[in-house]
């Protein structure tokens, strides 16, 4: 799976765009998400015809349903997930998909370096393990641990995510 650079250059701009406002203002700008989102299917619909469109919009749904948990349990903004969509409508599927599983696990491990440069690293992997359904000591609840005040730019992960894609594709 060859990506073409029509692909890739959007991508990394997006998210390297999405990132630097990340990083200043803890937010995704919806200006930055909603055209890039638009403009992906466009392309794909352009260069691909109707089946290209429907690569793009099957990438855009998966990547971005694949973060929605999250934003629902109140872990990342919406931004983040509609960043997600955008850069799974460019990728189109199953690219998307796997940039957004690669997100997924950067953001995990930028969770972890955050969470010990904070001193509470043991404590964040307690409230993860109780989190699992079924885990001694665990309880049903739902939703970000006691000490979620920690937070970090997600964008960054996605940023991650879609280089390690396009990474594997070349």
């Amino acid at each position: 799976m060859n990506v073409p650079l029509w692909v890739a250059a959007p991508v990394i701009v997006l998210t390297a765009l999405a990132t630097g406002a990340d990083l200043r203002t803890r937010k995704v700008p919806n200006l930055l998400t909603g055209p890039a989102l638009l403009l992906g299917i466009g392309a794909h619909l352009a260069l691909g015809g109707t089946s290209g469109a429907l690569g793009a919009l099957a990438g855009a749904v998966v990547a971005g349903l694949l973060l929605l948990p999250g934003w629902l349990s109140g872990w990342m903004g919406a931004g983040d997930v509609k960043l997600m969509a955008a850069v799974g409508a460019w990728l189109g599927f199953p690219l998307g998909v796997y940039a957004a599983l690669a997100a997924l696990v950067a953001g995990g491990v930028i969770a972890l370096v955050v969470a010990a440069r904070h001193g509470v690293l043991v404590q964040s992997l307690r409230g993860a393990f109780l989190l699992i359904p079924g885990a001694p000591g665990g309880s049903a609840r739902t939703g970000p641990p006691s000490h979620a005040g920690l937070r970090f730019p997600f964008a960054l992960a996605i940023l991650a995510g879609s280089l390690f894609a396009l990474w594997r594709a070349r």
